[in-house]
């Protein structure tokens, strides 16, 4: 599975990706601009994972133009926060995992079908 991780913790993406995604394919970008670019430029995503708080806005961007694009894909809320994660989900985001259960996210995939 191809999956977008938009994350602006660099060491931490790399420890989500490392210790729960090894299995897939996973690009990590750390804002809001390289997320959009990387979405046009790179193959298709068959998942965005997308944290609330970025360096140049709220995570609910992306997932808006996710939705305005008709993004086929899943896209999951991934803030430690609940707040953002319930601004995510109402921007469209089709499921939540919270940072402190990302041990959960391949369960969060699967229950999606992914």
């Amino acid at each position: 599975m191809r999956i977008l991780l938009v994350e602006d913790q660099r060491v931490f993406a790399e420890m989500v990706v490392a210790q729960f995604l090894s299995d897939h394919d996973v690009v990590i970008v750390e804002s809001i601009a390289a997320a959009r670019a990387t979405l046009i430029s790179a193959p298709p995503f068959d998942a965005v994972l997308v944290d609330y708080d970025l360096p140049d806005g709220k995570g609910v961007r992306v997932v808006e133009a996710l939705r305005g694009r008709r993004f086929p894909g899943l896209i999951v809320a991934v803030s430690a926060k609940d707040d953002g994660n319930a601004a995510l989900r109402a921007a469209g985001a089709h499921a939540t995992c919270k940072k402190a259960e990302l041990h959960h996210i391949s369960a969060v995939l699967q229950r999606s079908g992914y």
